[in-house]
């Protein structure tokens, strides 16, 4: 067995970060998908539905990473898992996703 279920993360013998991750982004878009109706209306403040989003789907999805070894494809899977559901959230179609990432290399500079 190399990986085993302890309150609610996935722990491997490898010392790697990868099944808890898989686990804390699957719990995450079961969050989101839980909170479609709410963080996709639009009489809704985007503010309070990032606040929404910030409290109940980061959360889950961040919880326990403090103790994981970060690799740089386990925060791009994060990375790219977040922009999905924010975009789904903002109604960002896919044409615009080109837009959006010259906007975000250009504010990473």
């Amino acid at each position: 067995m190399d990986t085993f279920c302890c309150f609610g993360d996935t722990l491997s013998l490898d010392k790697e970060a990868n099944a808890a991750l898989e686990t804390r982004i699957r719990i995450g878009s079961n969050k989101f998908r839980q909170l479609v109706p709410l963080v996709t209306n639009r009489d809704i403040s985007l503010i309070r539905r990032r606040r929404l989003y910030n409290s109940f789907v980061q959360s889950s999805m961040l919880h326990g990473s403090e103790t994981w070894s970060v690799k740089k494809e386990n925060k791009v899977a994060l990375q790219q898992t977040e922009i999905r559901m924010v975009r789904w959230m903002c109604d960002v179609k896919i044409e615009f996703q080109a837009e959006l990432r010259v906007e975000r290399e250009t504010r990473n500079r």
